[in-house]
């Protein structure tokens, strides 16, 4: 019993850090899709409107 609660925890964990592990990746092919955009038009940043006081803003990176 002991041996299958801990064949349990170890492929959850692993699970978590797979789940984990790709949306890592896919926020870093995001990031990388926008930044080749970028180079490709010239431009300096992408531009969000905030919602709150509908101005216009570069981009952070955390975004």
């Amino acid at each position: 019993m002991t041996q299958l609660i801990f064949f349990i925890l170890i492929v959850g964990g692993g699970w978590l850090l797979y789940k984990r592990f790709i949306r890592d990746a896919e926020k870093l092919t995001a990031r990388s899709r926008e930044r080749q955009k970028e180079q490709e038009t010239g431009a300096l940043g992408t531009l969000v409107k905030d919602p709150e006081t509908g101005e216009y803003r570069v981009k952070r990176d955390e975004e």
